[in-house]
Order: structure tokens, then sequence, then C-alpha cells
């Protein structure tokens, strides 16, 4: 049996080199792009099984955007094939706000939602859930 794809957007080198290290090690196959226009294209290219999504990168809402643009309604979206991959968000933004963000069909239409910095059992397990799905 093939090796789930997991693609990691996430700008910082260091977090994507050890969230990438630790999937790895659980036995992943793991691809990676540093902004949301990389990302898209890499999804379209390599169709990954799963996305582990950074919210901050080339703006403070990329990732809110970037998982908008998958999981958009329009039945011409050129993304539509790819809407029901699985996304886990990652985010500092807790630590550096006091605002509070989650899971939500239609604001923030994500699987899963973690805190950096990445408890990697936390994440594994997270991954292994929703790819059982």
């Amino acid at each position: 049996m093939p090796k789930a794809k997991i693609l990691v957007i996430d700008d910082d080198p260091d977090i994507a080199l050890a969230t990438r290290l630790v999937l790895e090690k659980a036995g992943y196959e793991v691809l990676e792009a540093r902004s949301s226009a990389e990302g898209l294209a890499k999804i379209k290219a390599e169709k990954p099984d799963l996305i582990v999504l950074d919210v901050m990168m080339e703006s403070t809402t990329a990732g809110f955007q970037t998982a908008l643009t998958l999981r958009s309604r329009d039945p011409k979206s050129e993304y539509k094939e790819y809407s029901t991959i699985p996304i886990i968000m990652l985010t500092s933004i807790h630590s550096t706000t006091p605002l509070r963000f989650g899971p939500e069909e239609d604001y923030l239409p994500v699987e899963e939602f973690i805190d950096k910095p990445i408890d990697p059992e936390v994440l594994v397990a997270k991954v292994n859930a929703l790819l059982r799905r």
C-alpha cells in the first residue's frame, strides 16, 4: 500500500522541516510549499491526501484564504476536485492575539486546528485520524 502523501504549506523553513521530519518518521510521504500560491500549484500537481497549512505566510490571513479557495462552493472553481482533502491548520496566532479560531464550515473550513509550537504526538494523532476517515 502506498504511503499517504501530505503537503505542508508553511513559509517558515524550520517549522516545515520539523513537521516533515515528524510526519516522515510516522511513515508518510511529505511535500513542502513556502507560500499559498506554491501550495495551490502543488495541490493540483501532486494531489495530496492531506494538507498541513500555516495561517500567517505572505499575509496574516494567507492560510485562511487558501482554505477558503480550496473549499469554494463555486461549481466552476478550479479547485473543486480537491475540496475534500482534509486540512490541518497550524498557527501561532493564539499566542499573539486574544482572538481564538477553530474549524467552522463557512468561515474557516478546515478539519483541525493546531497551535504552534507543534506537539509531534498530537500532530501525528490528528493526521492518522483524518486519514482513516
